[in-house]
């Protein structure tokens, strides 16, 4: 019987594959700790990939605390994260230490974001128009 809020292998994102579907097909949500790309699966549960690449950190030990924090706010916040996606979580800056409770809280926010985002995507609800932006002067 699997401990309550554990971190199964049910619930990672290991096949190439399915990192492939996610950054072709997902939407993503950006916050100032980290970008999330949610895709909807066929699995039913919410499943984690982590892309922490060495632009974050050179060092393979500090890159690795970054995905320590990042693997234990989502197995934190698995219950109040969007059921049926899989979530990419990519650092959002260079030289990043996270905090744990700040990680959690913009885990949540971006993940739903990115779902509620996905699923208007999907069902052809046209994005949001954004504001026309006035071309540069250049003195």
């Amino acid at each position: 019987m699997p401990r309550p809020l554990s971190f199964r292998r049910a619930q990672r994102l290991v096949r190439g594959a399915d990192f492939q579907r996610a950054f072709q097909d997902g939407s993503r949500a950006r916050g100032s700790v980290l970008l999330v790309v949610a895709r909807r699966n066929e699995a039913g549960t919410t499943r984690l990939g982590l892309s922490i690449g060495k632009t974050v950190w050179k060092s393979a030990v500090r890159r690795n605390q970054v995905r320590r924090v990042f693997r234990e706010a989502f197995r934190l916040e698995q219950a109040a994260l969007p059921a049926g996606f899989d979530l990419v979580l990519i650092a959002a800056a260079p030289k990043l230490e996270p905090a744990l409770a700040a990680t959690r809280a913009e885990l949540v926010q971006l993940a739903r974001k990115a779902a509620r985002r996905f699923d208007e995507k999907a069902a052809g609800a046209p994005a949001p128009a954004r504001p026309a932006r006035e071309p540069r002067r250049r003195p």
